[in-house]
C-alpha cells in the first residue's frame, strides 16, 4: 500500500523536483530509491515466475540480485571522478535521482529481455542475429545477440569505463562526451551521431543516464534519455532520446577470451521520419556498430 500512496503523492516532473528545498529533494530521491528496491526484492523473492513456472532466464535474477545487493545512499556516492570530467559539484539529492534513474532503465530493459515471447526474427549476418518485437504503445524494439572474441572486462572496458573513445572505431559516432560521473558505476553523456553516407536517420544528439552493474562472469549496461536545464536540445541537432536500452555481455562458457553480446535497442529519434524507414535503419546501425566493434577488437589483438 506505501508504494502506491507514495507513488501517487510524488507523480510529478523531473523539472519540479528542482525546485524543492534540498531536504525535500533528498526525502523524494531516497522514497524513489526505496520503491525501486522493493521492486527488486519482490522479484528476487517470486524468482520471476511467469504463468506458474519458474523463468529459465538467469540473467535478470543475477542482475537484480547483484543492484539490490548494493543499496544507493547518500554517503556511497562520492568516488572520484576522472581527472578531465567536466563534473560540477552534484548535491547528493541530484546523484540519487541520476542513479536511480539509471537503475530503473536497466530493470525495464532486463524485463524485456527477459520476455522471450513475441520476438520475430529480422535478419542474420555472420552470426549475429536481430530479433523485434512491437511494445505497447507500437514502439519497436530490436534484440541483436552475437558472440565476440573478447573478455568481459575488455568489453565493459571499450563500452563503459572508454566510452568517450567510441568515435575513434566508430563512424557512426561524432563524439561523446562524459558531462557528469555519479559514483563509479553511473555517468551521464552526451553523444552526437556522425553525418555519414546512407545514414537513413541523419543527424541527432542524446543525454543520456548510463549505468552499469559488474560480475566476474558478466556485465550489464542500462541507459535512458534524460533532460537536464543545464544542457537543453542543441540547435542544429534533433534531440532523439534512448530507453530503456540495455547491453548484456557475458562469459562464453569456459573460454574467458569469448563473450556472448546481447543489446536491446530502444530508441525513439523523434523528427518526421516514416516508421518504416526507422525500422529499417535502426536494425541495420546494430550490425554496422558490431562490425566496427569486431575491427577495433582485431586492433587490439594485433597491437598486442
Amino acid at each position: 500500500m506505501l508504494p502506491a500512496v507514495v507513488k501517487l503523492c510524488c507523480g510529478i516532473s523531473y523539472p519540479h523536483l528542482r525546485s524543492l528545498t534540498g531536504l525535500q529533494r533528498t526525502a523524494v530521491a531516497v522514497i524513489g530509491q526505496e520503491l525501486t528496491q522493493r521492486q527488486v526484492h519482490h522479484l528476487i523473492r517470486t524468482g520471476l515466475k511467469r504463468n506458474g513456472k519458474k523463468n529459465k532466464n538467469t540473467q535478470t535474477n543475477a542482475v537484480v540480485a547483484e543492484c539490490s545487493g548494493q543499496k544507493t545512499s547518500a554517503n556511497n556516492l562520492s568516488a572520484e571522478p576522472k581527472s578531465g570530467a567536466i563534473n560540477p559539484a552534484l548535491a547528493k539529492e541530484d546523484q540519487l535521482l541520476y542513479v536511480q534513474k539509471g537503475q530503473e532503465a536497466m530493470r525495464k530493459a532486463l524485463r524485456m529481455l527477459e520476455d522471450t515471447q513475441g520476438w520475430t526474427v529480422e535478419t542474420e549476418s555472420e552470426g549475429d542475429v536481430i530479433c523485434s518485437k512491437v511494445m505497447p504503445g507500437a514502439a519497436k524494439v530490436f534484440r541483436l545477440e552475437t558472440v565476440l572474441d573478447a573478455s568481459v572486462d575488455e568489453l565493459y572496458d571499450i563500452l563503459f569505463v572508454r566510452v568517450e573513445e567510441m568515435h575513434q572505431w566508430n563512424p557512426s559516432i561524432q563524439r561523446i562526451k562524459v558531462l557528469k560521473h555519479v559514483g563509479p558505476k553511473t555517468i551521464v553523456t552526451h553523444e552526437v551521431s556522425a553525418e555519414t553516407a546512407g545514414n537513413l536517420i541523419g543527424q541527432r544528439d542524446f543525454l543520456c543516464v548510463r549505468h552499469s552493474c559488474k560480475e566476474k562472469s558478466r556485465v550489464y549496461l542500462g541507459g535512458a534519455a534524460i533532460q537536464l536545464e543545464s544542457f537543453p536540445p542543441q540547435a542544429g541537432f534533433v534531440r532523439a532520446e534512448d530507453g530503456p536500452t540495455c547491453i548484456v555481455i557475458q562469459a562464453l562458457g569456459d573460454d574467458t577470451g569469448k563473450s556472448r553480446f546481447t543489446w536491446l535497442l530502444n530508441m525513439d529519434v523523434k523528427g518526421w521520419l516514416p516508421k518504416s524507414i526507422v525500422n529499417q535503419a535502426l536494425p541495420r546501425a546494430q550490425l554496422d556498430f558490431t562490425r566496427h566493434l569486431r575491427t577495433r577488437l582485431t586492433a587490439s589483438t594485433t597491437l598486442g
